[in-house]
């Protein structure tokens, strides 16, 4: 039966003159209502009353009308007394009081518009008080506000824990926090949408429904951002991560984005993040104190660095001043806007870029400066507009200004790449080559005296018409050939053993010049390119050659240390090309000339 129904079946019994007998008002409004609390489990029904009766008259009139207010109705309870009564048979039955009914007063006040909000208790005791008063017995049911839709975090990765990090020994690294920049993975669960919760529907005391207001509602994908998704699942709505990186929140539209750089302006010190090993690239727009370690990559410093950055890759970009700290880059360049002074720059396989440097150890795959003093420097290339006693060496060397400083010699290493293991390949194919060539000149001369004899060369004449046909002899005259070529048989057969050597000694000389091409065009390969452009010179300034075996990736990986010691030291090896105050070069290695370090 439907509720609407249910509640005109029970206004038809009141209005009938019945109650209910043993009333449970709760189950009532449970069953009218649906409110109050829910069935038991296995609960199938609610027990109404015990029974239904017919509302006597005398009694109907004990009830009085309420007070009725907006939101809530009165009642007046006082002792009530029956008048006295005379029997017919004369007996006097003396006043005597009267008690009210629980369940008449539900059908009465049911009766009289009051059909919802009756509290049983109050109502109860007043009628068994003797004293009288006015209670509110009857009040509306205000409706219960829902839920808005709301999100709740779902990986404990989302915070950043500021607490000393545990290293994999069991020790404490006081120097570095647990997890001061969360990273997230690709298809992590980040946030769970919760529905909203319709609110519960308010009742007057007539029984008239008041719905609540709608509770909101929200769209997850609009708090989706690049590199995050809202997903369905079989258990809600998620938003989660596409791809990996690091959690940014904009704070205007509450966009959640996952982004492949982490951005900090608070600057790298024990008090802010301690120590930073980062899986993915770095901006930051503070400085990076003393002793503090960066590693990761694609790392930006707006600030001064006065700690260590190390990279993986990409580029380091520092926008200020480099100060008694190092860089290290393994796969990728290094650019200093600012100054470096007494730092460490080391690009493994990129490029070094800075302004001006001072007491700095250098080295990468190429190094250009604008102003460099008191350094050492090694590249493969190497450009420095002003350069004052530095310690440069490289394979391809252009300075534009250079001399000493102070107590600092100027000192310009080309890196020569040593290629003497050709050499002796080299000299015994040319003395091959010369002794064919002279054995062969030799032969040439023979055939041709043979060949000028007076009977030979009749011979070879006639010989030589017979063979084109340009001479028919006659009996008589091949009688007399054959005599000739008798008597200068010896000096023919040796003539033709002669031709036979000379072919065989210009093909084998052939052959060698060709290998001896190819050893001198791999030795030219190997050598490379090796140059220095000096420009101008401003005090003593020497240029030596430096050969070197293998890869100049071995000598620029050199520590600082040894790779001071390697260019401050005394030379071991290699040319003087330059050692004036004045003046300029422009030097150009030619690995075909015969090259052997001094």
């Amino acid at each position: 039966m439907s509720k609407p129904s249910l509640v005109a079946a029970i206004t038809h019994v009141f209005q009938s003159g019945w109650y209910f007998v043993g009333l449970s008002y709760p189950a009532l409004l449970k069953a009218l209502y649906d409110v109050g609390p829910a069935l038991a489990p296995g609960q199938q029904s609610l027990r109404l009353a015990d029974d239904v009766r017919v509302f006597d008259g005398n009694r109907l009139a004990l009830y009085k009308s309420p007070k009725m207010s907006l939101s809530y109705a009165e009642y007046y309870f006082q002792q009530l007394y029956q008048e006295e009564m005379t029997l017919p048979d004369g007996t006097v039955i003396p006043e005597r009081p009267v008690y009210l009914d629980i369940d008449e007063f539900i059908a009465d006040m049911w009766n009289k518009g009051i059909r919802f909000g009756i509290d049983v208790a109050a109502v109860k005791a007043a009628m068994t008080s003797t004293k009288p008063d006015r209670i509110t017995f009857a009040t509306d049911l205000d409706p219960e506000k829902g839920q808005d839709a709301t999100v709740v975090e779902v990986s404990s990765d989302l915070h950043r824990s500021d607490a000393p990090k545990a290293r994999a020994d069991g020790r404490i690294d006081l120097q570095s926090f647990q997890n001061r920049f969360p990273q997230i993975k690709a298809n992590m669960q980040l946030l769970k949408k919760l529905p909203p919760i319709p609110g519960l529907p308010g009742f007057d005391l007539a029984g008239r429904k008041t719905d609540p207001e709608p509770p909101k509602d929200l769209t997850l994908r609009f708090l989706a951002g690049e590199g995050t998704e809202a997903k369905m699942f079989e258990d809600g709505e998620y938003l989660v991560s596409t791809r990996e990186g690091f959690l940014s929140v904009d704070s205007k539209s509450n966009r959640i984005s996952i982004n492949d750089k982490i951005i900090s302006l608070e600057g790298v010190s024990g008090r802010t993040t301690g120590n930073l090993q980062l899986a993915g690239a770095y901006e930051e727009y503070g400085d990076v104190q003393e002793q503090r370690e960066v590693t990761g990559s694609d790392i930006t410093v707006h600030g001064n660095v006065y700690g260590n950055i190390s990279s993986r890759g990409g580029t380091v970009v520092l926008d200020k001043n480099l100060v008694s700290g190092s860089v290290h880059n393994t796969a990728g360049s290094i650019n200093i806007a600012g100054v470096a002074s007494n730092a460490v720059i080391y690009a493994a396989n990129g490029a070094v870029t800075i302004n001006r440097a001072e007491n700095c150890v250098i080295s990468g795959t190429s190094v250009k400066l604008v102003e460099a003093s008191n350094c050492e420097i090694i590249a493969d290339e190497v450009f420095i507009e002003v350069a004052e006693g530095c310690a440069v060496a490289g394979r391809n060397v252009e300075v534009e200004s250079a001399g000493p400083r102070r107590r600092a010699e100027m000192l310009i290493y080309v890196l020569v790449k040593d290629v003497t293991q050709f050499d002796q390949e080299i000299e015994e194919l040319e003395q091959r080559v010369a002794a064919f060539a002279q054995a062969n000149v030799a032969s040439q001369e023979e055939i041709t005296r043979l060949s000028t004899l007076p009977d030979v060369r009749r011979y070879l004449a006639l010989a030589s018409k017979l063979r084109t046909q340009e001479l028919v002899l006659t009996p008589e005259q091949g009688q007399h050939l054959r005599k000739i070529a008798g008597a200068v048989a010896e000096e023919i057969k040796v003539l033709h053993k002669l031709q036979q050597d000379l072919q065989v000694g210009q093909t084998q000389h052939k052959l060698l010049q060709d290998r001896l091409a190819r050893v001198i065009e791999q030795k030219v390969e190997a050598a490379g390119i090796s140059r220095c452009g000096l420009h101008m010179v401003s005090g003593e300034t020497i240029v030596r050659t430096m050969p070197f075996a293998g890869d100049t990736a071995v000598m620029r990986a050199l520590p600082p240390k040894d790779l001071k010691q390697r260019l401050r030291g005394t030379p071991t090896g290699g040319e003087l090309l330059f050692a004036e105050g004045v003046g300029s070069l422009d030097w150009h290695l030619n690995p075909r000339q015969r090259f052997a370090p001094a």
